[in-house]
């Protein structure tokens, strides 16, 4: 079957073959935005032709202080031509935290509409928030903030577990006119440092603890740590340590008594402290539209993290319409993401996006499996959740358990599945749809990065045909190209790198303090385009399928890691001369990491190192990035110049005997050694 291509030959998606594809159940979706395929190419050509028209229509549906002065969009994308840069409505003034409150209590009524139903680590700890009370709390926390001393363009750490406080500091910030740089509460006091000594963080704010299933985490101790390392470092910047009593109210006097909350009385201040007797009104700085709005590191291939820089008003408005359409959103809605917002996924889906369409929202604490593996449907249930958004990951962790948990719970509710994170392989695909969504719920497979601020390939609920493990198409104002290595355009059915040759309004401004890695990450390989740094292939009917990342990255229960990072940490112990660390299949995580580590002369390889060198890699990174897999290699299959040959370890470390040319490894003997020593079971 042809693919269609519009005027400019580029391929756009065509009919699906009824036998490979997947639709929603009749009158599942009879008031949808976007009714069939149809509806959806009109909207796609609009979006990248008319694309001044297109998104000043979706402006529209916002406040704004000060209208736009210059174009709606400039940018240069080719290094060639000079600096590279992103500006969406350069000259408008606006406020993102009050079009995403304010404007719902004040022009839309929705005050006592349920912003989010927060569920804590137990079931019995719940909580009910209206927009009426999300906006007071936020208020408050903005003059708060306020009287630290923090003002317009001041960085503002923020290391939290998922609760309302969480939400209340983005927000606030983004009122004061403040960054925020969110810092996932499972990174180590070494990565929280790293990350607030390179946003030059002021403020950090954080809570005594957190239960993680049955496991108590200190955070309070770990925050700590973390400044006395800046202290170290001679980067002291942080002048004031917030700590919200989590702990204290959420389990009883026997627990609470275990924690020892380590504190500083220069520097440390309980959040309820603060809060106490602060004003709940709070004038919003008017801001301009290319102002920052937050940093959010994610891994680098270096292993040094980069900080993400996102801006207000193309962020805003990306987040809003990707919302609405991906997941089809209407106002009966009840939506759940169970990402966590140290994550861009839960900035742009469970704060900004959710909140700018005035959604309803689950905001989740837990773990899937605590206190028993039926949860995530038991809070379907109790809450009628008709959206929901989740990582394979997930699907395939309580796939171990099968259906009878699901049985137990009405999932009726349900209309929407998305996931996000990694390309699901089409066997949890399948029992997600199958199980989960009892064969009527489409599964929206979204392919997007941190860089790209939202969703840039995805289905959409009514429109799109769905092949289980395809991100098919492009979202509105997105236009992908796969090219070679040389940099040419591939057409039709192809395989190679992803790359966008135009931006959209939500993509990266840069790389925070540093333009040159900004530059030569994204856009030096191929000038002209923006490169995902993903692998990519274009099937006959123009459908998109993601094949992995083509840098030393790997994508480990949807959260990319360094594997210099990991390297890294490794090293550092004393007793190992080098490291490499790639890829292995996981049936739960998608990939795991398996290490190779060769050790100083004399050294013992065995269980106590290993134990030792898990611990180190947790340690300086977070529990996320423990290795699953640590060989001995007395020596690494190097070329003759000394690199190290990824594409052979990769293989080792999957049992692929199959290896193609050695011919420029400097000693194919290691290969060999390497293959008698792997690792079968997990370390």
């Amino acid at each position: 079957m042809s693919p269609v291509s519009d005027s400019t030959n580029r391929v756009v998606p065509g009919p699906q073959e009824p036998e490979k594809t997947y639709h929603p159940s009749d009158g599942l979706f009879t008031d949808a935005h976007v009714p069939d395929f149809d509806a959806y190419l009109a909207i796609y050509k609009k979006s990248t032709e008319e694309p001044e028209e297109f998104w000043a229509d979706v402006a529209q549906e916002f406040y704004w202080k000060k209208p736009r002065s210059g174009q709606m969009l400039q940018y240069n994308f080719d290094v060639n031509k000079g600096n590279i840069y992103i500006k969406f409505m350069e000259g408008a003034k606006t406020n993102i935290c009050y079009n995403v409150l304010d404007r719902n209590v004040h022009e839309r009524n929705l005050g006592e509409k349920v912003a989010y139903y927060w569920e804590g680590n137990s079931p019995n700890h719940h909580q009910t928030i209206t927009y009426n009370q999300l906006l007071r709390n936020v208020c408050r926390c903005a003059n708060a903030l306020k009287l630290l001393g923090v003002k317009k363009g001041d960085r503002v750490a923020i290391y939290l577990p998922m609760i309302p406080e969480l939400v209340y500091t983005m927000l606030a910030c983004a009122r004061i006119g403040a960054v925020h740089s969110i810092v996932f509460a499972g990174f180590s006091s070494e990565s929280l440092c790293e990350r607030i000594m390179d946003a030059q963080c002021n403020i950090l704010v954080t809570a005594d603890s957190v239960y993680r299933g049955d496991k108590l985490i200190n955070l309070k101790k770990i925050a700590s740590e973390a400044l006395e390392r800046c202290k170290l470092s001679m980067a002291l910047c942080v002048q004031k340590c917030v700590v919200v009593k989590h702990h204290a109210f959420r389990t009883n006097s026997d627990a609470s008594n275990k924690l020892q909350t380590p504190w500083d009385e220069s520097c440390d201040i309980w959040w309820d402290d603060l809060m106490d007797g602060v004003s709940d009104e709070c004038e919003p700085e008017w801001v301009d539209s290319e102002d920052p709005l937050f940093i959010l590191y994610t891994s680098g291939s270096t292993g040094k993290p980069k900080g993400v820089v996102h801006t207000i008003t193309g962020y805003m408005l990306y987040t809003s319409l990707t919302f609405k359409y991906v997941f089809d959103y209407h106002h009966d809605d009840v939506y759940w993401c169970t990402a966590d917002i140290g994550w861009i996924t839960g900035h742009s889906y469970i704060t900004y996006g959710p909140l700018a369409n005035g959604a309803t929202s689950v905001l989740f604490e837990g773990v899937p499996v605590y206190p028993h593996v039926g949860r995530l449907w038991e809070i379907i249930e109790k809450y009628a959740v008709s959206k929901f958004y989740t990582a394979p990951t997930a699907i395939r962790l309580l796939m171990k358990y099968g259906k009878e948990p699901l049985q137990r719970y009405d999932l009726s509710s349900l209309r929407v599945l998305g996931t996000v994170g990694e390309p699901i392989n089409p066997e949890a695909w399948l029992w997600y749809y199958d199980v989960v969504g009892q064969q009527r719920c489409p599964v929206i497979d979204t392919f997007w990065q941190t860089e790209t601020g939202g969703h840039v390939l995805t289905p959409l609920p009514a429109a799109t045909p769905l092949k289980p493990g395809s991100a098919t198409c492009p979202f509105f104002g997105v236009q992908p190209a796969i090219l070679n290595e040389h940099g040419e355009e591939l057409e039709g059915e192809a395989e190679g790198y992803l790359v966008f040759r135009k931006p959209w309004p939500g993509i990266m401004r840069g790389v925070y303090g540093n333009q040159e890695r900004f530059e030569s990450t994204y856009f030096r390989k191929f000038p002209g385009f923006y490169v995902t740094g993903d692998g990519c292939r274009r099937d006959k009917d123009g459908y998109y399928w993601i094949t992995g990342r083509i840098d030393d990255m790997l994508n480990v229960s949807g959260h990319l890691l360094s594997t210099a990072e990991v390297e890294a940490a490794l090293t550092e112990h004393p007793s190992v001369a080098e490291a490499a660390v790639v890829s292995r299949p996981h049936a739960v995580k998608g990939e795991c990491l398996y290490c190779f580590v060769t050790l100083k002369d004399h050294k013992e390889f065995n269980r106590t190192l290993m134990e030792e060198l898990k611990r180190k890699v947790r340690e300086k990174i977070g529990p996320i990035a423990t290795p699953d897999f640590i060989q001995n290699a007395p020596g690494l299959p190097k070329t003759r110049s000394g690199k190290i040959m990824r594409r052979v370890l990769r293989q080792i470390a999957r049992n692929e005997k199959d290896l193609g040319d050695l011919s420029t490894l400097a000693d194919p003997k290691v290969v060999e050694v390497l293959f008698s020593q792997r690792c079968e079971a997990a370390a």
